[in-house]
């Protein structure tokens, strides 16, 4: 598969998916980061934002299963509804699985079918019969995706779609066809710059003060933890393939860094009470923290 035909490929899955959806654009591109760098994916939002139906949709545009043999989690796509409403115990079992790849039964310990991936969704306006995800277990998700309301031309769309029915779904990749795109991912190039850029970016969330952000060093008990570096890089590459290129750019980082860090900062209660929130945080660290490209054009200058 040629660098054209990836292209071409992922924007016609993207048009299948768009068929279905109305707006949620930026929702939709994260699904497809996640598919290609091999993550997992937490969407949250209000009920009503169709978090399931654009899994299920994703699943199958591009091949997926979500047919069991051995059991419930032995499947391409894991769709875990409302994942905050399961118990603290299969929570747990859920995630080990999201981090080992496999599951024991009966002794023994079996692979899950490859490519696996976890798309959980949470719905946060309900705490009755809710059971909150720890720290460590959210910091298996690659991506934590916030949905909002559409817009007033996207929800007339979904109303009329109402109306006529679901449109019928075109497989337009193979699982084996997703495994080529996942290796093409892991040969994006990535530029040293780039990743100190995210380890910065990581780093100052975890002393907020020494960074030079007095203001927001209250609001955070604990910043990104390793695996937040880490993923930045590798879901940036996975949207570089999706936009067309072989190599990362600044952009992209900043594109992801939100969705890729907002789950993994533990807010103080003080921010809880002044209703901060981690965006809130991360917007400042972002706004603030030179870009390998700044760099760049600085150097230029002093030289």
């Amino acid at each position: 598969m040629t660098d054209q035909d990836r292209s071409d490929r992922l924007e016609q899955a993207l048009f299948e998916i768009r068929r279905v959806i109305a707006g949620q654009d930026a929702m939709l591109e994260r699904v497809l980061v996640c598919l290609l760098a091999q993550g997992h994916l937490l969407i949250e939002g209000v009920p009503g934002l169709a978090k399931t139906l654009t899994i299920k949709t994703a699943a199958s545009v591009l091949g997926g299963s979500f047919e069991t043999e051995l059991g419930p989690v032995f499947c391409n796509f894991l769709l875990a509804d409302e994942i905050n409403r399961a118990p603290a115990k299969v929570q747990s079992a859920l995630l080990e699985v999201m981090q080992e790849r496999q599951a024991p039964i009966g002794g023994d310990s079996h692979r899950v079918p490859l490519p696996f991936l976890v798309m959980a969704t949470q719905n946060p306006i309900e705490s009755e019969g809710t059971y909150s995800l720890p720290e460590a277990q959210l910091d298996r998700f690659m991506l934590k995706v916030l949905v909002s309301y559409p817009e007033t031309a996207d929800e007339l769309t979904v109303i009329q779609r109402a109306l006529d029915g679901p449109a019928p779904i075109e497989q337009i990749l193979s699982i084996e066809e997703l495994v080529e795109l996942q290796a093409a991912v892991r040969r994006v190039y990535v530029d040293p710059a780039l990743s100190r850029y995210a380890l910065r970016l990581a780093a100052a969330t975890r002393d907020l003060a020494a960074a030079g952000f007095d203001e927001q060093a209250p609001f955070v008990e604990y910043g990104v933890s390793p695996r937040g570096p880490i993923n930045l890089v590798l879901a940036a590459r996975a949207l570089a393939l999706l936009r067309g290129r072989r190599y990362v750019v600044a952009d992209d980082l900043r594109a992801l860094a939100k969705d890729v860090f907002r789950h993994r900062l533990v807010l103080s209660y003080e921010a809880l009470a002044e209703g901060i929130s981690a965006d809130d945080v991360l917007e400042v660290v972002l706004a603030a923290t030179s870009s390998p490209e700044h760099d760049h054009l600085r150097d230029e200058v002093v030289a």
